[in-house]
């Protein structure tokens, strides 16, 4: 921002101000108006009147970091995690449960309005879950060296300074155990711990998966180069330590990144994969799978989405963005086929394995790109009665939702894992005779900004 915006601004970096939270951003940060202004302040919770102190100034709005809350919200809550505000990956936990859902809620009504232009829309109560803690069956913990000892937790927002933890609330338990167990090990058998700056040392991360339907877990250690001093050692005394684990896996990622898994990975202990289950559809999960983190509220997503589909049996259903088909073989039980389409070759791979794992015979793949694909199979005759799309955080391009709407499905299951970009596309939509009727919102991922959403889109002259 110029001198001449700041001096015309209501605020400066450095300054004290009194807000009112009125609402929450799409990254869960606090939403107050100073003399005209918008203000992000991370921590505050709707209804808190607080201090807050600016740390920066832009043309339309400021960010500020909380200084004291002053008046407190009726929904402001004490949150469990000693290191909530460090780590940052939980961006709700000092906001009670019941009012999360309702905000989650807002953010996907406020964006069907003000993004998609949609009115008349019924956007229905989130659904939470029971117990909304120790729900992630996948973590990655990178891992460090510092005052003499082994670390491991997670990266503060925007640097790669690691907040050392003990345990997280919302990872299943024996992600937590495992994480544990590797640095004590680590630090008994001397192991070296990955320094970035310097591109030296072994153990980078380590990742821990659980199956909650079976109770299965696996352990990869993810390592700078092949070199394992002492890694089948570790390996064996994990099993003998957590009854649980089947898999133990060393993980070689010897790439200057910040991705977290590299392309090879050897068995250390045990097998190379564990089983999960998605209702009563099996799969196996290997190191470098895809599979939802919070598998107790996919089922409860995919059978909203299988609800909205309306299917009677005799339908085709294409499913974009399949992945490795796990709404495809919801879907396959309830309609005479479905075809999946997804770009990523392997991803595809492992949705016809799980077909076949499954039995379920009446679902096909194909490696492509759905804008070309869907135009091809109406060319051979392919009449798709039911579309349901689960793209990307980003949304769909356009070409793909223009190959939707020539199609022309009688109706589209929209499943999202961002209010804004489904209320962009819903608003394209639209505009090429689509109306949406309903959008369920889910919390997938309690205690965090995210929200996954269905909606229900039908043909106008359907």
């Amino acid at each position: 921002m110029s001198r001449q915006e700041t001096a015309q601004s209501p605020v400066r970096p450095g300054q004290e101000i009194s807000v009112t939270v009125h609402g929450l951003g799409s990254s869960g940060e606090g939403v107050a108006r100073y003399e005209g202004l918008t203000i992000f302040v991370p921590g505050g919770a709707p209804g808190d009147r607080l201090l807050a102190r600016v740390a920066e100034v832009k043309k339309n709005y400021a960010r500020a970091a909380l200084v004291a809350v002053e008046e407190p919200s009726p929904d402001r809550v004490a949150p469990p995690c000693p290191v909530v505000a460090e780590c940052g990956g939980c961006q709700l936990q000092h906001i009670a449960y019941g009012a999360q859902l309702r905000l989650k809620r807002q953010q996907v009504v406020d964006a069907l309005e003000r993004l998609g232009k949609l009115s008349g829309v019924t956007v229905h109560p989130t659904l939470g879950m029971e117990d909304p803690w120790h729900y992630r069956n996948k973590a990655q913990f990178p891992v460090g060296w510092r005052s003499g000892r082994v670390i491991a937790g997670f990266f503060a927002p925007g640097t790669h300074r690691i907040v050392d933890i003990e345990q997280c609330d919302i990872q299943h338990p024996l992600g937590n155990r495992i994480m544990a167990e590797v640095k004590a090990l680590a630090g008994r058998y001397g192991v070296r711990i990955y320094d970035e700056r310097t591109h030296t040392g072994v153990l980078r991360h380590v990742l821990a998966r659980v199956g909650r339907g079976t109770g299965e877990a696996m352990a990869v250690l993810v390592t700078n180069g092949p070199d394992f001093p002492h890694g089948g050692e570790i390996a064996r005394e994990l099993m003998a330590r957590i009854p649980a684990l089947v898999s133990v896996v060393q993980n070689i990622n010897p790439a200057r990144t910040n991705v977290v898994l590299g392309r090879e990975s050897r068995v250390l202990a045990g097998r190379g994969h564990i089983t999960d289950y998605i209702g009563d559809l099996k799969f196996n999960i290997s190191p470098v799978s895809f599979f939802q983190v919070n598998p107790a509220q996919t089922e409860v997503l995919y059978g909203k989405a299988l609800e909205y589909a309306g299917l009677t049996g005799g339908e085709t259903v294409v499913d974009l963005y399949c992945g490795i088909g796990t709404i495809s073989l919801f879907l396959a039980r309830q309609c005479r086929e479905v075809i999946g389409i997804e770009w990523v070759e392997e991803a595809v791979a492992d949705a016809r394995e799980n077909a076949r794992r499954n039995e379920v015979h009446n679902a096909r793949f194909i490696a492509g790109d759905a804008a070309v694909e869907m135009p091809r199979l109406a060319e051979e005759g392919v009449r798709a009665d039911v579309i349901v799309l689960d793209p990307p955080r980003k949304g769909c391009d356009e070409p793909v939702l223009e190959a939707i709407a020539a199609v022309a499905p009688r109706r589209v299951v929209y499943v999202s894992c961002n209010p804004a970009s489904l209320a962009r596309d819903l608003g394209r939509l639209a505009g090429m005779g689509y109306r949406t009727v309903e959008v369920q919102p889910v919390d997938m991922f309690p205690h965090t900004a995210h929200v996954e959403c269905v909606a229900r889109v039908e043909r106008v002259d359907g």
